[in-house]
């Protein structure tokens, strides 16, 4: 059976769902899950976890992202993509949009921003998705989030076409940031309309989409039964978590066993999730949080027996 995390390159026109249903078949086991959705016009890297790494998938999730885009400028849509109905529209000639402008505006929206979720998305409201409320027609109040955006640069010259203006931008952001989104709301600064005409997101969790394998590649090596070799091992989906190496059997045996610790036991500050590794075979045992009653303990989150 198949343990690891395996990066794969999705391609336009596949939901994230897709690629697990055809993993799942070429595989033959039902323990796969992916970390994170891709919509089905967005191309790029999505690290998918097999087997017992299953259990990580979270925590890939919560690592950061990389992204590039194309920023268009001159209408905006329903789905804040190139998918939607147009919805407003303003055109714009050269001259009238200059990239010192969008390189100052794109400064503003470095840090931590305020998003609200786009109406074609899966952000829950009401035990209900937001896209179901869209495709009814039915407009219902999407509160605010915050996210964060670790940096965002323009990548390319502005292009003047159709009465459009076009830019490329590559932007490293935090879980739950929506780049259909951030290209609408830098129009809005820009004071134009627009959209985001295409998306690519080129790391996800720690993995590159230069590792990532298309399906057919993953078809060809588990026929060749060299697919194991390409997957991570799941302390690679742990390694944004800081980590404290045991050397000590009986504490080992103590992890295993699901035992809480004083804080004083261990050198480290411990002030959220930690990784326990054993330095014999540098792999991760299990997952240790804070206690939320009790200040001075830590208690396991997750085992790996």
């Amino acid at each position: 059976m198949y343990n690891g995390i395996l990066p794969i390159f999705k391609d336009r026109g596949l939901t994230s769902h897709d690629v697990v249903f055809k993993l799942r078949k070429i595989l033959k086991t039902k323990k796969v899950g992916h970390t994170g959705t891709l919509d089905p016009e967005v191309s790029g890297v999505l690290p998918i976890c097999i087997g017992p790494a299953t259990k990580v998938s979270d925590y890939i999730m919560e690592m950061g992202k990389t992204y590039e885009a194309t920023v268009s400028l001159g209408s905006t849509t329903t789905t804040e993509d190139q998918t939607g109905d147009v919805i407003e529209q303003k055109y714009i000639l050269p001259g009238e949009i200059t990239a010192e402008n969008v390189d100052l505006i794109l400064k503003q929206f470095e840090g931590v921003i305020t998003q609200i979720p786009p109406m074609y998305s899966s952000v829950k409201i009401n035990g209900k998705k937001l896209y179901e409320y869209a495709r009814n027609n039915e407009e219902v109040e999407r509160p605010e989030r915050q996210v964060h955006v670790y940096k965002i640069k323009r990548t390319s010259e502005l292009r003047f076409e159709d009465k459009h203006c076009q830019f490329d931008i590559i932007v490293g952001c935090g879980k739950g940031t929506y780049i259909r989104t951030l290209a609408t709301d830098i129009g809005s600064a820009l004071q134009f309309p627009a959209h985001m005409s295409k998306l690519t997101r080129t790391q996800s969790g720690g993995f590159d989409i230069k590792d990532s394998l298309t399906l057919n590649e993953i078809v060809e090596l588990h026929e060749h039964e060299s697919l194991q070799e390409k997957l991570f091992p799941i302390e690679y989906g742990l390694k944004g978590l800081p980590q404290i190496i045991i050397s000590e059997e009986n504490i080992k045996a103590k992890i295993l066993n699901g035992q809480k610790f004083e804080k004083t036991m261990f050198q480290q500050n411990i002030d959220d999730m930690v990784t326990m590794v054993d330095e014999d075979t540098q792999k991760v045992i299990a997952i240790y949080e804070p206690h939320p009653e009790k200040q001075d303990e830590i208690k396991p989150k997750k085992v790996f027996n």
